[in-house]
């Protein structure tokens, strides 16, 4: 179970989330969603621990890893994909995955031993590793790409690399920022087979970040919404979708970003007879 507690953090007068106390249980998808600068990303970086709470504590299964830097929160069983890219661009695809699985029993205390006390067993281990690395690539469609440098992928694929990573790691808890930006149409729907795979596991917690409503509808089996850096709504998707704080909070929002959730105009014209609401930028952090 991963739990935050009033969890907050100011950057001087701003108050970026606020107070926000929410229980994430294994076996469920929660889609975390809100307008931009709504504190989705720095939510999560709270969680994972790229930025420290000015307030407030995060629970995995009952121990507090509030004060936990970003590595242990991994070794403890958070696990992050990120927005922008985070691989090892000069090694071959192949071996970034290697070393998500290395990292993985070596947190368990597993392998790694090298040394030359055990020469057998590090090459028997080594061989697992990669062949797991091989059986992860087939699954996001990269086996073919094994051999590629990181860094010649295209964006789709660096995000489907990525994935990849998260998927060595193992995790308690899968947390994916925004998963199926930049990727092609074609594309998306490898990303949300695997995301569906994993939460059909039933033994981990998966939080999403997600501007597309139709990915969130499809995926999710709860919806939080934050505005302002504060939770307004939680529940199942229809029920939060049709709230009306929800359709506040939207208004102004691009209706073919938020199908669902832009509100109709007080004059009643539907989106199409006039000018559109300008789009959004991918939230900062």
């Amino acid at each position: 179970m991963l739990e935050t507690r009033d969890l907050t953090i100011r950057f001087g007068g701003h108050v970026a989330v606020d107070s926000v106390s929410c229980a994430f249980a294994p076996g469920t998808l929660t889609a975390i969603v809100g307008p931009n600068g709504a504190g989705k990303t720095t939510y999560f970086n709270l969680i994972s621990g790229q930025l420290p709470a000015s307030a407030g504590r995060v629970l995995l299964d009952g121990e507090d890893i509030t004060a936990l830097p970003a590595p242990l929160r991994t070794r403890r069983g958070l696990g992050r994909a990120f927005q922008l890219t985070q691989l090892f661009p000069n090694l071959t695809v192949r071996e970034n995955v290697r070393l998500a699985v290395q990292a993985r029993e070596a947190g368990r205390g597993q392998g790694g031993g090298i040394g030359g006390i055990d020469l057998l067993r590090v090459w028997l281990d080594r061989k697992a590793w990669l062949d797991e690395a091989q059986h992860i690539l087939t699954q996001v469609r990269l086996a073919g790409q094994a051999d590629a440098h990181a860094s010649a992928l295209p964006h789709g694929d660096q995000r489907k690399l990525e994935v990849a990573l998260l998927i060595a790691l193992d995790p308690k808890v899968f947390m994916f920022d925004e998963p199926t930006a930049g990727m092609s149409v074609d594309e998306v729907p490898v990303i949300l087979d695997l995301i569906h795979a994993l939460k059909s596991r039933r033994d981990c917690t998966i939080l999403l970040v997600e501007h597309k409503m139709d990915v969130v509808r499809r995926l999710a089996d709860r919806i939080i919404v934050l505005h302002n850096g504060q939770l307004v709504a939680d529940g199942e998707p229809a029920t939060v979708i049709a709230s009306p704080v929800v359709q506040q909070a939207y208004l102004g929002m691009a209706a073919e970003d938020e199908p669902g959730l832009a509100s109709v105009p007080a004059d009643g014209r539907q989106p199409g007879e006039s000018e559109r609401p300008a789009g959004r930028d991918v939230e900062a952090a």
